[in-house]
């Protein structure tokens, strides 16, 4: 299924998911991320899905949010994956303006320093680029690249890519007990944000359940500490530490709504019961699609959640 939601998001309000690569081919393996392990490393750009398949079936997605009396603020590639590995992104950021609504491309930046790469991202609207580390050692810690890829390169192509970006440029570093919270750390990244110069930095931790268990939230000081040092050379520093809501949309089927959300976006207990109240079904649709392995159960940091089972790859 390649578009989802909307979801409640805390940086594009009411965002409309379009996963455009299948689950889980990415050039990095991130410890912290929602999604789970890589099972495909890829730094070789694919067609996955033709562009007009994506704007066919996000233009329906769309209508039935219209018809349902719901609104869009941002249409965001924030797939299983990559999204940069998609050979055909340009060309379905293209097909999507045509909706009217804003494109957003949530990228972890490691093929910025193509210029294909480049020059399809510079038809979004938003781009955020991942930052986690300015120090290789730590790189390779904390984000697990693709053997091939090379930190001093993605540093350079995120410097090339913001000389001609005319839209909103973001950046997102995660915080992580022990991993990546060190004063080194931060001072590195201030010092390349300084001359990236974003319109905003964000600072993030791990809210939802992480690939590796023993992944921890950073503490309170941290936080502090991190935002007075990144604010030294960035104007706007933002922390990305709440929860985003239960405010998850509803298109008529609970079934298709709850497998399309929780394969890229794991959901906490409450949010799946606003959806089902509106949805005027009762838990027990959650319990055979439990039943039937469509759906698992976890915790973190004291909260359930709901995540999509996929199947086990051969």
């Amino acid at each position: 299924m390649i578009a989802f939601g909307p979801v409640p998001s805390r940086r594009l309000g009411r965002s409309l998911g379009i996963n455009n690569i299948p689950y889980k081919i990415c050039t990095y393996s991130c410890p912290y991320c929602q999604v789970g392990r890589t099972r495909s490393y890829q730094v070789a750009r694919t067609s996955f899905y033709e562009a007009e398949r994506i704007a066919h079936e996000v233009g329906e997605r769309v209508w039935k949010v219209r018809q349902s009396g719901e609104s869009v603020d941002y249409l965001a590639f924030v797939p299983d994956g990559e999204p940069t590995l998609d050979l055909n992104l340009a060309a379905a950021i293209q097909r999507l303006t045509q909706l009217g609504i804003r494109i957003a491309v949530i990228t972890n930046a490691s093929l910025i320093w193509r210029e294909d790469v480049r020059a399809a991202l510079m038809a979004a609207d938003w781009v955020s680029l991942k930052l986690d580390s300015a120090i290789e050692t730590i790189w390779l810690r904390i984000n697990r690249p693709h053997r091939s890829l090379k930190l001093r390169n993605i540093l350079q192509g995120m410097l090339e890519f913001k000389k001609n970006y005319r839209g909103i440029l973001a950046t997102e570093t995660m915080l992580i007990r022990g991993l990546s919270e060190q004063n080194e750390n931060l001072n590195a990244i201030a010092a390349f944000l300084g001359r990236l110069q974003p319109a905003i930095a964000y600072l993030s931790i791990p809210t939802r359940p992480p690939a590796e268990r023993w992944v921890l939230q950073p503490s309170e000081e941290t936080l502090a500490r991190a935002h007075q040092i990144l604010g030294r050379e960035v104007q706007r520093v933002e922390h990305l530490i709440g929860y985003e809501g239960n405010s998850f949309a509803f298109t008529g089927n609970p079934e298709e709504d709850l497998l399309s959300i929780t394969a890229v976006h794991p959901m906490r207990e409450e949010a799946v019961n606003e959806l089902l109240q509106e949805a005027k079904a009762d838990r027990c649709l959650v319990h055979g699609m439990l039943e039937r392995g469509l759906l698992v159960e976890t915790s973190y940091e004291g909260k359930k959640f709901l995540i999509r089972k996929f199947p086990k790859t051969k």
